[in-house]
């Protein structure tokens, strides 16, 4: 139990760092912490990004960072797909999903350390973005490409909550830097948002389709990542962008290079 709350702790901080990687990370630690597979996991480790996530979008509330329209527009796009998403993942053996998580973690890794390089100069204005904010009013201009383009981050972002269990932040925050000319803290702040808003309906969802929650171990994690939002909020002024992105890939490398060689095994 001691390992799971601590999981689930470092869970919370990085989904409150980054606004993303937080569903990523707490699957592979309830599989190691509690013997789980991957559809058993998903479920819990949903809940618990869920409630982080939550709790991140109110703190950005507060502050007004969230683009709540923006994040609307993702979460009634993407929820429809989760459902899509759980019903493929019924479907896909326990070994080739977790081996396709694994292989999207070594994406996101892959991606994150390549921002991380480029952070330095990530606060300049995107003079070509999609979705751009009107220097008048301080809102997004919308149009049938911004509309679109957010209506996809958000229709995948479903479709992979359901799949894999993942609040989505991973794809949020990476399409939202660049589809936009927002800065970072409203970006972290909308996407825990959507996070919130679409994982609630993958939660739903997996109840809907007979998933189970254990009662202690899920409170315990779910409790734990909340606390761990909290600390990663705190903390998140402290870091450079390029200290949080690189320390982010190499953890999540590390997760996925274990997942594979266990699904190989399996497989195997």
């Amino acid at each position: 139990m001691l390992l799971t709350l601590t999981l689930g702790a470092l869970v919370g901080a990085v989904l409150g760092l980054t606004g993303a990687g937080g569903g990523i990370l707490a699957i592979p630690a309830l599989m190691a912490s509690q013997g789980w597979s991957l559809p058993q996991a998903a479920p819990v480790a949903l809940l618990a990004v869920v409630a982080g996530a939550a709790l991140g979008a109110y703190e950005g509330w507060r502050r007004r960072q969230v683009r709540y329209r923006a994040a609307l527009l993702m979460a009634v796009s993407g929820v429809p797909f989760t459902s899509l998403g759980i019903r493929l993942a019924h479907q896909v053996p326990a070994a080739w999903l977790s081996a396709l998580f694994a292989l999207i973690m070594l994406i996101v890794a892959a991606r994150s350390w390549r921002a991380a390089r480029a952070a330095p100069t990530a606060a300049a204005p995107h003079r070509d973005a999609v979705c751009q904010v009107n220097p008048d009013t301080g809102r997004l201009r919308w149009n049938p490409a911004s509309l679109a383009a957010l209506a996809g981050v958000g229709a995948f972002t479903g479709l992979l909550t359901g799949l894999l269990g993942v609040g989505g932040g991973f794809v949020i925050v990476p399409a939202l830097r660049r589809l936009s000319d927002l800065g970072m803290h409203a970006i972290v702040a909308t996407s825990l948002l959507v996070i919130a808003l679409v994982g609630s309906g993958g939660v739903a969802s997996a109840l809907w389709h007979g998933a189970r929650l254990p009662a202690l171990p899920s409170m315990g994690f779910v409790l734990a990542a909340m606390a761990g939002m909290l600390l990663g909020r705190r903390l998140v002024h402290r870091l450079s962008p390029s200290q949080l992105l690189r320390g982010f890939a190499a953890l999540v490398a590390a997760v996925s290079f274990s997942m594979l060689w266990h699904a190989a095994t399996s497989l195997a």
